[in-house]
């Protein structure tokens, strides 16, 4: 460990994380561990839903990640056979409702002036945030499966073989296009890119987090998260498949078989590191990091030293989703659908929910001290934390 310590910057500006736990290049969906039951839990806290509605046919039985985004007061979600919906994240009223006759992989992104999903055929679409109208669309190298990513100026999307294709947010136009050298085999999921006004963030299969000129794609400096090692394909897997976590002036990456580490944003000098393995971005509160781990532990990091304060292995291999902070409780989700409350102090399990029967991958949003779910079955809902006690 190096520098400074993460205490002093905890104001994340992105927390997205994206779920992997199959492989492109060898088409395999088995588990190879055994998942735990679901923990018997003596509810203290609950989550209570003020308003819940279904968006299509949510992921349609396919492994995606349709997160849904909250733009200009509006939240916004899409189903895998092209469902849009505007809806107002206080209420649950819905402002708009757009069938795209479109089977959608990726999205929904987003900025001032669109929205920007990405279709089965590969095509970025941009609509009008107002109400669903096409606007332009443009046709992607490979498939895509993370959401467009946009600074009002241009959008980035990036396929899942490791392209980065920025796109003229007006127009539409073609304005470069980075190519990452690509393993063999990787995980079949694809972090989404950071953009800002000069740099833009993207994380690779290869264990890189690359940071690029937006005004010609350019590298400006790359990071290692994870070093491929071992004798195997599958041994040798170092995908970053987490969006970055930017806090002030700094990055805060993770990887699969890799480390979570704090780089300096203006030019990859890594302030401090250590050993971690996870397909997700952690979630932050004031002195504390939380890492949910690619085998179900949910970990407690004090942001001070990096040492762990606690860890939960009740969960173990239960494909948990990114963890999300909502009061002084921590949330994941898993395969079949249970939301989990953990206290942030200690790592107790709290609280427990059934949500979705057909899982819950998507990262889930914090907003306004509420808590934005949307299951893989298509259920979209909005949670406030109720003490039982």
């Amino acid at each position: 460990m190096r520098g400074a310590t993460l205490t002093s910057v905890l104001k994340p500006l992105v927390v997205l994380a994206l779920t992997g736990s199959f492989l492109a290049g060898c088409s395999s969906t088995e588990n190879f561990e055994e998942p735990d039951p679901v923990p018997e839990v003596v509810s203290t806290v609950t989550l209570e839903s003020e308003w819940s509605l279904n968006v299509g046919d949510g992921y349609d039985g396919q492994y995606l990640h349709l997160e849904p985004t909250i733009i200009g007061g509006s939240l916004y979600a899409v189903s895998a056979d092209g469902e849009l919906l505007a809806v107002g994240p206080a209420t649950g009223d819905v402002r708009w409702r757009r069938d795209l006759d479109e089977q959608i992989m990726a999205g929904v992104g987003g900025d001032s002036r669109h929205l920007y999903l990405v279709t089965v055929d590969a095509e970025l679409l941009a609509l009008n945030r107002d109400n669903g109208d096409e606007v332009w669309r443009l046709r992607m190298p490979n498939e895509v499966l993370a959401a467009p990513q946009s600074n009002g100026n241009l959008v980035l999307s990036q396929t899942i073989d490791g392209k980065v294709v920025a796109a003229d947010a007006a127009s539409g136009e073609r304005l470069w296009q980075y190519d990452a050298p690509a393993p063999s085999l990787s995980v079949r999921d694809t972090g989404a890119p950071v953009v800002g006004s000069e740099m833009a963030l993207a994380t690779f299969a290869n264990g890189r987090v690359v940071a690029l000129s937006t005004d010609n794609g350019q590298p400006v400096w790359q990071y290692t998260v994870g070093e491929p090692a071992g004798r195997t394909e599958l041994e040798r897997l170092v995908d970053v498949t987490a969006q970055p976590v930017i806090v002030e002036g700094a990055a805060l990456v993770a990887g699969y078989q890799g480390k979570l580490a704090l780089v300096d944003i203006r030019n990859g000098q890594e302030i401090w590191s250590r050993a971690t393995s996870t397909f997700h971005s952690p979630a932050l509160a004031p002195g504390k990091v939380f890492i949910a781990r690619d085998n179900g532990d949910v970990v407690g990091l004090d942001a001070s030293n990096l040492e762990e304060v606690w860890v939960q292995d009740a969960l173990s291999w239960r494909r948990l989703s990114a963890p999300a902070t909502i009061g002084d409780q921590l949330v994941v989700g898993d395969f079949e659908g249970y939301l989990h409350i953990l206290s942030q102090e200690n790592g107790q399990l709290q609280g427990q929910l059934e949500f979705d029967d057909e899982g819950i991958r998507a990262p889930m949003l914090s907003w306004e001290n509420r808590l934005i779910v949307y299951g893989n079955g298509g259920r979209l809902a909005v949670f406030t934390l109720e003490n039982r006690e």
